[in-house]
């Protein structure tokens, strides 16, 4: 005995406490929507988020005493009498009792070195616990005892508790939900020989336990007595939470489609010196980048508008009923990213279920640390090769050559999707190629203003990579850290002004959204505010957070003509947005392999004033070719299209309908390698004498009535079967044959074998 008591004496004096406040305990952190209401997830090692006391509702501290150590109040941190009790009952043959206070708990789940199950560590546990009771109040011992215990549910800590089984923050939790959330301490989850006390998995015991803790409440004074609350009557049941239903029932990380959105938010808190990468400057406000979130205790405010990301994930996600995926072949992938053209804030984003896995809206890096991600944009790329061209002084009616050809020193000829002869000929204007999605004309601009050009619209519209096709895997090259002109013509041939190299679908949206915004570029971000909490007063501290630094980059002219091409083209792939609202866009399609009629590929991109989104319809995994259920090719106005004009009717439904500003017409309409229009034949005056027997057919226009509608170029100019309008609903049901410099798809994103300097453009 006088050994045993040498023992405990020398262990008291020389056990080295660590302060509570000095113990690190995982904390989340939580990421919000831009409304900073709406939680889209948690990261961390544990769902824990630190409240301070002063938060935590005294009857809720009372529920927790009644439940685990009701002479919590009294005692020094060990309860010897609940010892000698517990000591008794076990050796009577009751039920095994361990006689742990409130304070020994704390002890034992803050201490890594408290965890085994011995004589030696419940000695220590005591010693600890009674020191601690010397060293704070009982208030603080209980406001680190309810931030560290679980409580089920992935849930460390009473706020996580409170917001997993009741939906709310701790301080609104009433005296019912109180005696729930005590009764689940003792234990929360099931094992082997009981069910636990959570009353989704084990309801009867979990009232019965209930019902324990509100008569201990009562019997301590703590209930019905006066300055106390009244005991309750009910069980809360309307306000329980299933686990389903449960925002911690959530899986806790980045495996869930936000997480993509998460795996930006570092390296933009690194750009913002809000971390660092260096291990001597990291302080508490600012933190080593490679562990803040996992070790947690921070709150960001994110870009997301719940708004326009539940349209994404409605139109976009295959796990979502009704959405334009929904019972597709299994290797169709889609991803979708949607920008506030007027700030650069990314408001929608679904580039996967998982962001651990593939993101398809952004870059990747394999395991051998290259870059890759993008897709081939196909003709969608246009836009940036129509704005190269009028900021050239190429105007939108100069006339181009539009029949296919073969350029000197390569070994393909140049077509169009579909036809080598379109019904513009050799006098197709820039209006025209654009709308009807022809690639010969737009390769002539190319070897006019030079491939560097269009590189270099890209760039300042927001492209920040491209990926050459030459190379397995393809080769990234970063835009923001090259010019233009060392980049093209090599490795960026001509082919660049119809949209071979491949570009991520956030690049794409944010480049659109340059010329939604007049040609202002804002850089796309997803962060907001960054917030840590201070865990002495629970207070939540600012760190930083948006840095808006709006750049002009292209001539607003320029881009007002390019508007005012892009604006007919909803309507010419039957995509129009609700309620007259005018929008600007454009599709595109790549080929699967060089020589093969079918897409891997395909886009529709588009935007208002307010919003502009971009849409990529591709394979999941191995390429194969993209098609319908129903066996038909997927071209950028089907899928993709589809998606697009439901993101966007969702996210604008009740948004001011603006419009763009007039087209400038800039530049010069003879400055194109085409000849002029053919002169109109002269009409005599009695052409009607016989009711138009004898006059031009009206009809038979050769640019089509409807000009990329159903009839997909027009009666005759291009016949039934989808013509020059290479993105119109009737490219699908082209039956061209296939060789040389024709498809009998169409896609809008260049249709036909095209030329390549060195080896085939074959994307694995």
């Amino acid at each position: 005995m006088l050994a045993g008591i040498g023992v405990i004496g020398f262990t008291y004096y020389s056990t080295n406490v660590v302060l509570p406040d000095q113990i690190k305990l995982p904390l989340a952190t939580t990421i919000y929507a831009s409304d900073n209401k709406t939680q889209i997830a948690k990261v961390g090692e544990q769902n824990r988020t630190f409240v301070s006391i002063k938060d935590i509702p005294e009857w809720m501290r009372n529920a927790v005493a009644a439940a685990e150590d009701r002479n919590f109040y009294q005692h020094s941190g060990v309860d010897y009498k609940g010892i000698a009790r517990a000591a008794w009952n076990n050796l009577t043959g009751g039920d095994k009792q361990g006689a742990s206070t409130i304070t020994q708990q704390y002890a034992r789940n803050a201490y890594k070195n408290l965890k085994d199950d011995s004589y030696g560590r419940k000695v220590k546990e005591a010693i600890v616990a009674s020191k601690l009771n010397d060293q704070f109040t009982k208030d603080q011992i209980m406001e680190h005892y309810l931030n560290t215990i679980y409580f089920g549910r992935n849930a460390y800590g009473i706020e996580a508790a409170a917001q997993a089984y009741f939906g709310k923050p701790v301080s609104k939790i009433d005296v019912a939900e109180a005696a729930v959330l005590a009764a689940l301490i003792k234990q929360p989850e099931p094992s082997s020989t009981h069910q636990g006390y959570d009353p989704a998995v084990n309801p009867t015991a979990a009232r019965e336990r209930w019902n324990y803790v509100i008569g201990a409440m009562v019997e301590e004074g703590w209930l019905d007595s006066p300055n106390h609350p009244a005991r309750p009557t009910a069980y809360p049941e309307k306000t329980l939470k299933t686990p389903k239903e449960s925002r911690a029932g959530q899986k806790f990380g980045v495996n869930n489609p936000i997480g993509n959105v998460i795996n930006y938010l570092v390296p933009e808190m690194r750009e913002k010196k809000l971390c660092t990468d260096n291990e001597a400057e990291a302080t508490d406000r600012k933190p080593l980048c490679a562990t803040m979130l996992r070790e947690g205790g921070y709150r960001i405010r994110t870009t997301i508008d719940p708004k326009v990301q539940n349209a994404i994930i409605k139109a976009t996600q295959r796990s979502t009923k009704g959405s334009e995926l929904d019972g597709a072949r299994k290797n169709i992938m889609a991803a979708a990213v949607s920008i506030d053209p007027r700030n650069g804030r990314v408001l929608g984003y679904y580039g996967g279920d998982d962001g651990t896995g593939t993101d398809y809206a952004g870059k990747n890096t394999d395991s051998a640390g290259n870059v890759t991600g993008g897709h081939s944009p196909g003709s969608s790329f246009k836009i940036y090769t129509l704005a190269a061209a009028i900021e050239a002084g190429k105007s939108i009616d100069s006339r181009w050559k539009g029949r296919a050809f073969t350029p000197d020193g390569v070994k393909y000829k140049v077509s169009n999707a579909g036809t080598d002869n379109p019904s513009c000929g050799d006098s197709c204007t820039l209006r025209e190629s654009t709308l009807k999605s022809l690639n010969v004309p737009f390769y002539h601009v190319s070897e006019d203003i030079g491939p560097d050009k269009i590189v270099d619209m890209a760039k300042k519209a927001g492209v920040t990579m491209m990926w050459r096709t030459d190379t397995n895997p393809p080769k990234g090259h970063d835009l923001t850290k090259a010019k233009a002109s060392d980049l093209a013509p090599d490795p960026f041939y001509h082919v660049v002004s119809y949209g071979q190299y491949p570009i991520t679908v956030l690049d794409h949206a944010n480049g659109i959204a340059t010329f939604a915004n007049k040609g202002v570029y804002n850089k796309a971000h997803f962060l907001l505010s960054a917030e840590k909490q201070n865990k002495d007063t629970g207070k939540w501290e600012k760190l930083g957070g948006e840095q808006l630094k709006p750049d002009p980059r292209i001539n607003p002219d320029v881009v007002a003509d390019v508007n005012d091409v892009l604006k007919d083209y909803p309507g010419r792939i039957n995509h129009r947005l609700d309620d007259g609202r005018e929008a600007a866009a454009k599709t595109g399609t790549w080929e699967l392999r060089d020589g093969s009629p079918h897409n891997g590929d395909a886009w529709t991109i588009g935007y208002t004033p307010q919003l502009a989104t971009a849409v990529w319809v591709g394979n999941k995994g191995k390429r194969e070719a993209i098609k319908l259920n129903n066996g038909k090719d997927i071209t950028g106005s089907s899928m993709p299209g589809e998606i697009w004009e439901r993101i966007m009717d969702g996210a604008l439904k009740g948004a001011d309908r603006i419009t763009f500003p007039p087209a400038a017409n800039i530049g010069d309409p003879n400055s194109g390698n085409g000849t002029p229009p053919p002169a109109p034949e002269p009409q005599g005056p009695n052409c009607d004498i016989l009711g138009g027997l004898f006059c031009p057919d009206q009809n038979n226009n050769g640019g089509g009535n409807n000009g990329g509608g159903n009839n997909g170029g027009g009666n005759n100019g291009g016949g039934n079967n989808g013509g020059d309008d290479n993105d119109g609903p009737g490219a699908d049901t082209n039956q061209l044959p296939t060789g040389p410099g024709q498809r009998n798809q169409g896609g809008g994103a260049g249709g036909g074998l095209l030329p390549t300097p060195t080896a085939p453009r074959i994307r694995e």
